[in-house]
């Protein structure tokens, strides 16, 4: 995860997230490549972090999800955050409510894992976003929680 190239980089964070050791090391730099030059490792890392439940890469995953200039990036920290389920992550997810479309779908996927007033309140406001399959994702949440 190391390597001068972004494409190994990517590679290797693939393969951790799928059939990866529990090695502290491994996880320490899959934190790491959340800070990569390359969108694209950190959109893996965010991908490999969430699969392998690295409950301790939270407060990392909700800097990308709030700030990371790349939208890619946002999206799969925000997928990140809801597979981890922390609540330290119910933040960055609602105010990912505000971003592009794809990263407003992920949110609302991302809020399965969550429940509260605050959680409802965000899923009626995705029932009326101005992009449909943000408002059809939200109405499926909520048809699947009946």
């Amino acid at each position: 995860m190391t390597d001068a190239s972004a494409e190994v980089r990517r590679d290797a964070l693939t393969l951790y997230a799928h059939d990866g050791s529990d090695d502290d090391a491994v996880r320490a730099a899959m934190v790491e490549a959340l800070d990569d030059a390359d969108a694209l490792v950190v959109d893996a890392a965010a991908f490999a972090l969430g699969e392998r439940l690295v409950v301790a890469a939270v407060d990392d995953l909700v800097r990308v999800a709030g700030h990371h200039a790349d939208a890619r990036c946002r999206e799969a920290a925000v997928a990140a955050l809801g597979t981890l389920g922390d609540d330290r992550g119910r933040e960055a997810i609602i105010a990912a409510l505000d971003d592009k479309p794809p990263v407003r779908r992920r949110a609302v996927v991302a809020l399965a894992n969550f429940e509260g007033p605050d959680v409802e309140a965000a899923l009626a406001r995705a029932r009326e976003d101005r992009d449909w399959q943000v408002r059809a994702a939200a109405d499926q949440l909520g048809d699947d929680e009946l």
